[in-house]
């Protein structure tokens, strides 16, 4: 078919046009700052996705200062000119990007990088920053009132850092959207011992100072990720069911231990693996430091941080978190009852396991203990806003959540659900709106009603 001159250069300037508009939307650009979180809008960076940190890090706790190299390896997601690291109060010196120095800028806790050239859309990049200072805790409502972070212990240090303190002491996408595997190097004086997650792969002593690399090859969200020294008395071996164990317990805690954390950690991560699903990562464990100033726990991958010997059901709590929380993150903070509310439920589980109380019967004793004028009830559970994301509601109407799910699909449903979510996200991210979906194709049910009811309105649901 022929066509026309007109219908020619009709033809070419619709080419001509859209050859325009492609070349315009793969024109290099800047990564956003943060990845919009409703929570933390800054938080995350735009335009890339983490692949693996390489943190080499040296501490000295007589000034406290750190001294730190961190190597990212990511992926250029659009054309970029530049892109963004969070990194909070510490002095960088250096930035390279594939082995070529790169200009950077600081505005608050944003680290703007600009290389040489533009990175390609797809292309595989390495940024190095070197860096260091007085690393600061964060503190305010968030975490129960307490300090949150990189927090000075009387021999060493105690890294714990939901939901937004990972760039207090490394720069990085710290968002758990925004997941690496890991490799982290600690140099600290000779006696103490550095204590991160995954596999310890080395560890040796080299003049006055001792040196252990951890290597996490399953993927982590930023804030799972510790440096935790000090002294340690450390237990290995391997859970009945075959998982490596490590759990290295403060010295001055061990004539407090009320528990057994070596025992209980392996018991809770065999029967965890029966009801979730296989363990989903290569060791674990538990870090029991001296930290009375925190007064909390945290489900560091691998290897749950707690700041002083805590019961038997912490433990549980904790260990539920790896697969609720590690493996399977949320995708935004606003569903963090994802992560608490399953752990919780972990152990009202705990209990039916062990015979003491049945789970109907932990859900009745923190229903009945509430009245319906209690401000407990008027926490939104499903988006409980920042300051009060960790509200006891969100732990405990969570639970109730479950429990209510369980009793109207039935128990049959119900266990064949909690391992069919950690499955389907093992290693990634997760929604509300993705779980109600999935119980509803296993139940076979529209369970609108009972989300709306539990974890989208205040007030005290009607039994």
């Amino acid at each position: 078919m022929a066509l026309s001159r007109s219908a020619r250069l009709g033809a070419l300037a619709t080419a001509a046009a859209s050859f325009l508009v492609i070349a315009a939307s793969s024109a290099p650009t800047p990564g956003a700052d943060g990845i919009g979180d409703s929570y933390f809008p800054q938080l995350g960076n735009g335009g890339f996705d983490a692949r693996h940190y390489g943190l080499d890090i040296a501490y000295n706790p007589d000034t406290d200062r750190l001294d730190g190299r961190t190597t990212l390896t990511a992926r250029a997601t659009q054309n970029l000119t530049s892109f963004d690291l969070d990194l909070q109060q510490l002095e960088v010196t250096r930035v390279q990007v594939d082995g070529r120095p790169a200009q950077f800028t600081r505005t608050g806790d944003e680290l703007r990088v600009t290389p040489r050239g533009f990175l390609r859309k797809g292309r595989d990049f390495t940024v190095e920053v070197t860096y260091g200072g007085v690393p600061e805790p964060l503190n305010g409502p968030i975490v129960f009132g307490s300090d949150y972070g990189w927090m000075k212990t009387t021999d060493g240090v105690f890294v714990a850092c939901e939901p937004n303190a990972a760039s207090t002491w490394f720069p990085s996408s710290d968002h758990p959207s925004d997941k690496a595997t890991y490799d982290i190097r600690i140099k600290a004086p000779k006696g103490l011992t550095g204590v991160s997650n995954g596999r310890l792969v080395s560890t040796y002593d080299k003049g006055d100072s001792t040196y252990t690399h951890w290597r996490e090859s399953k993927p982590m969200a930023t804030y799972l990720a510790t440096a935790t020294i000090g002294k340690f008395d450390v237990q290995t071996g391997r859970t009945p069911g075959g998982t490596p164990i490590y759990v290295a317990i403060d010295p001055v805690l061990a004539n407090s231990n009320s528990v057994d954390v070596y025992a209980v950690t392996a018991a809770a991560t065999d029967y965890w693996s029966q009801v979730f699903g296989p363990y989903p990562f290569e060791e674990t464990g538990a870090i029991v430091d001296d930290m009375p100033q925190a007064g909390f726990s945290l489900e560091v991958q691998s290897k749950p941080a707690y700041s002083a010997v805590r019961s038997e059901s912490t433990i549980v709590h904790e260990l539920a978190h790896q697969w609720f929380g590690d493996s399977v993150s949320v995708a935004h903070w606003k569903d963090i009852w994802l992560n608490e509310g399953f752990a919780t439920y972990a152990q009202w589980l705990w209990a039916e396991h062990q015979g003491t109380r049945s789970a109907h019967d932990s859900f009745l004793a923190a229903y009945n203990a509430r009245p319906a004028d209690s401000a407990f009830w008027q926490t939104v559970v499903a988006d409980p806003q920042r300051d009060t994301m960790f509200a006891s509601a969100v732990y405990q109407r969570g639970a109730m959540t479950l429990q209510t799910l369980r009793e109207r699909i039935g128990d049959t449903a119900f266990f064949e659900l909690l391992p069919a979510w950690t499955k389907l996200h093992r290693y990634g991210n997760g929604s509300t709106a993705g779980f109600v979906r999935l119980a509803e194709k296993i139940s076979g049910q529209n369970l609108d009603d009972l989300f709306q009811k539990w974890i989208h309105t205040t007030g005290k649901p009607a039994l």
